[in-house]
């Protein structure tokens, strides 16, 4: 079950018989529960309760943290960046890639750890400071984890190398030791600090013998009696080997040298060199890996793992990867008290070396918050061919299911839905199906928004979504009043009857007000006027109108006839255009030809036929008015017919 971030509300359900009836649960989406409360044992409501009580829960809240959506930003461009290497780079090369991608997600995790820290410390919000406690605790569990499997899994590396990578591990996360040997030195008397020896003793244990010594002069030169004393435990701690993998030294010749030191180290316990002071023979004794000495200074190591290091640190220097689950399974024993059982976390780090990597993987699902961290580690180790074809049920291998999980719960967040979107797309599998699904649930909010997913749509050639998507808008629009918004949304979805539908509009609009609203978008149709018969009108109408205000009077003519003559207008808007006619038929010149007139005398006539009475009588609010207009409109056309005729029998002799 998922971490519960924030306290459930409850809605009573009224009319439900929990004695008959028990609801289940389900996930739905943005990622809400729904389940049934807890009731008494005979399954009855209290006394108090009259009705089922339903909770609902935010399944992952880390989302809506500001600080947490950096590190969902930061990482899908290094995801992306990942899934740009070429599988022919050569495989050395590729290995140098992984491991600095690797560092490169660990660096955006510790960013975020440290801006959780400064706001955890700053606020004064008891609430949301264990929030931000919480959630650093979280991150910081992860940036163990993924640490050790970079190691491990991602560097590989080999014995000798292996326990050096080991030790910068556990240095880094116990950091502790560096502000106390501070706070340390900086007091009047640091050889009489209370953690003046646990200073030393913590660096010791770390490997940090360099350190050590510095710390131990102070010492030295206080006691002047024990100098020699103080002297031979630096000698040992200058001699200690420190394999380096670069270097000329084979793993062999390194091994040969530390036995030699350490024997040097048991000789000096034999003959009882520091028998006078016990926190130098306890030094002494932690050189030579004596394990009982090392488990009385468990609270300055703090974890199994860190006695782990430790211990083979100066045990076993050149441990093989092979050998690890051997040590790591003792070392936990050892450390951990047998009655209370290990945490997640020790449990994620023990499969991890056990080099079980599904089990790692598997482990973290349960136990975090949300799939962030699975999911891209094990994007990482699938690039590094290191997760053999793990199949799930439904055919996709383990990568892929994780993936989805993690973009699935993105999307029910109102900005990083978008990066789910990448996340999808590099899902051969299921990810465009998943993705056609969840556009169609993220809420169209503004058209800045919508034309976001629109976008995201067009560019996968998702053609069903783009027409749902365009379709939505356009009603909205529509239902709005804004019809040059709902056009384009129309054409957008090359709907035809939507556009059919706001095309009339527009010339009820017209007829309403005289004018067009949105002219810039009828004037730049373009071919998209030939998506349906009445926007082709509706874009030739403006046409006309066009070329009547740049008084090419003959072009507008003839326009408006062909509107007529081709059907291409509406029956209705017949007499709207026939009184447009009028203007250019009491022009002094002639601009209708004698043929142009007959046709508009005829179409004005089928106008009003019998045939064609309720047409009429429909677009006619006013008897009297329109009865004065085909008046007015039969004079002028015989009047235009007249001149028509005397001016072309006068051209022809």
């Amino acid at each position: 079950m998922e971490e519960v971030d924030v306290e459930p509300t409850t809605t009573l359900i009224p009319g439900i018989d929990v004695t008959q009836k028990h609801l289940g649960f389900v996930w739905g989406p943005g990622d809400i529960l729904v389940y049934e409360t807890k009731y008494k044992a005979t399954g009855a409501p209290s006394a108090d309760q009259g009705c089922p009580s339903v909770h609902v829960v935010r399944k992952d809240e880390d989302i809506y943290s500001p600080i947490l959506r950096k590190l969902f930003n930061e990482s899908h461009h290094i995801f992306v960046g990942l899934q740009k290497i070429k599988d022919d780079v050569p495989s050395k090369n590729k290995k140098s890639q992984f491991v600095s991608i690797s560092k490169h997600y660990r660096s955006v995790i510790r960013a975020c750890m440290e801006e959780l820290q400064q706001v955890a410390v700053s606020t004064r919000d008891a609430i949301l400071g264990a929030q931000y406690n919480n959630q650093l605790s979280i991150l910081l569990a992860v940036e163990i984890i993924w640490n050790l499997c970079e190691v491990l899994f991602i560097e590989a590396a080999p014995a000798g190398a292996l326990q050096l990578h080991l030790l910068d591990w556990v240095r880094l996360h116990k950091a502790d030791v560096d502000e106390k040997a501070q706070e340390v030195l900086q007091s009047e008397s640091p050889t009489e600090h209370p953690a003046y020896w646990d200073v030393v003793t913590s660096y010791v244990l770390q490997g940090r013998t360099d350190e050590a010594r510095q710390v131990l002069v102070k010492q030295a030169s206080f006691q002047p009696a024990a100098r020699a004393m103080f002297k031979l435990l630096d000698s040992l701690l200058m001699k200690m080997p420190i394999f380096s993998p670069g270097g000329t030294q084979t793993l062999t010749e390194f091994d040969v040298e530390w036995r030699h030191w350490r024997e040097e180290c048991d000789r000096c316990l034999q003959d009882n060199s520091f028998a006078s002071n016990r926190h130098l023979e306890a030094i002494c004794k932690i050189l030579v890996g004596d394990e009982d000495t090392l488990l009385e200074h468990k609270d300055l190591l703090g974890t199994w793992y860190h006695f782990l290091v430790t211990r083979l640190l100066y045990s076993h220097p050149t441990v093989k990867p092979t050998e690890l689950h051997y040590y790591a399974q003792s070392s936990m024993d050892m450390f951990l008290d047998t009655r209370s059982g290990p945490e997640p976390l020790d449990s994620i780090l023990l499969a991890a070396f056990e080099f079980d990597i599904h089990q790692v993987i598997k482990d973290c699902s349960f136990a975090l918050n949300n799939w962030w961290f699975v999911a891209h580690l094990t994007d990482l180790l699938d690039h590094c061919k290191l997760l053999q074809s793990h199949n799930l049920h439904f055919g996709s291998n383990l990568r892929e299911f994780l993936l989805l999980e993690y973009a699935s719960g993105l999307f029910s967040h109102h900005s990083l839905w978008q990066l789910a979107v990448g996340y999808f797309d590099h899902c051969p599998e299921f990810g465009r199906v998943y993705l056609e699904l969840q556009v169609e649930r993220v809420p169209l909010d503004s058209e800045r928004k919508a034309l976001k997913v629109l976008r995201i749509c067009e560019q996968r050639q998702m053609a069903e979504q783009v027409r749902s998507i365009c379709k939505i808008m356009a009603k909205r629009a529509l239902r709005n009043n804004r019809l040059g918004s709902a056009l384009s949304w129309s054409i957008r979805a090359k709907d035809a009857a939507f556009a059919t539908l706001i095309s009339e509009r527009f010339l009820q609009d017209y007829c309403a007000h005289g004018t067009f609203s949105d002219l810039d978008l009828i004037d730049n149709l373009g071919s998209a006027m030939l998506l349906s018969d009445r926007l082709t009108f509706l874009g030739q109408y403006r046409e006309f109108h066009k070329l009547y205000g740049e008084t090419r009077f003959a072009e507008a003519a003839t326009l408006l006839l062909s509107l007529m003559t081709a059907k291409i207008a509406p029956q209705s808007f017949w007499m709207t255009l026939l009184t447009d006619a009028l203007p250019l038929l009491e022009q002094r010149q002639v601009i209708f030809s004698a043929d142009q007139t007959y046709e508009l005398m005829h179409c004005l006539e089928e106008l009003t036929a019998g045939n064609a009475g309720p047409s009429l009588d429909q677009s006619m609010q006013d008897a009297d008015i329109e009865t004065t207009k085909v008046e007015l409109l039969r004079l002028a056309l015989a009047r235009n017919l007249a001149q028509a005729i005397v001016k072309e029998g006068t051209v022809e002799g």
